[in-house]
């Protein structure tokens, strides 16, 4: 277990808008009493902006003798980012993982960590190494791609198995 929300405290976690670079989008995350993580807001396209994101920066957890992350989610079909930071700067690279959250429907969703590509303010970087599990200093989940208007996840925990 990476994560157990109903165990876990709030003021760890960080949002990052797109403000940082002159967009309109707005995240947050909160905990409900029943210990479910919610990441939600509205994705605005205006001014060149496009995403949201929420991080939680960790010591460092060695995740090298496991095969990937396990997540239970629910959604509202679009298309969200799993990130993994192998550094603890503020800005840099981080590793992704795609998937889509079924609208409205408890799944767990696998990662393996060879599905993780190195990318960096959103462009694929195809010259960096592969992501070194045994590094990680930071989880988090990203909505981006162009996928204007509100958003919601839902978030049960993150395992890795």
């Amino acid at each position: 277990m990476i994560i157990n929300f109903g165990d876990h405290e709030l003021h760890s976690w960080q949002v990052v808008n797109d403000g940082v670079m002159g967009g309109l989008s707005k995240g947050n995350l909160h905990i409900t009493p029943s210990g479910i993580a919610v990441f939600q807001g509205r994705i605005s396209l205006e001014n060149g902006g496009g995403f949201t994101l929420v991080r939680w920066p960790v010591e460092k957890l060695d995740l090298s003798s496991l095969t990937g992350i396990v997540i239970r989610i629910r959604g509202d079909g679009q298309q969200y980012r799993f990130r993994l930071r192998t550094d603890n700067e503020l800005d840099g690279i981080s590793y992704q993982a795609k998937f889509r959250a079924p609208n409205q429907a408890w799944v767990t969703i696998k990662l393996p960590f060879s599905d993780f590509i190195p990318t960096y303010r959103g462009r694929i970087l195809e010259d960096k190494e592969s992501l070194d599990p045994s590094k990680i200093h930071q989880v988090g989940f990203m909505i981006a791609d162009k996928q204007a208007g509100d958003f919601q996840l839902e978030v049960e925990s993150i395992k890795a198995y």
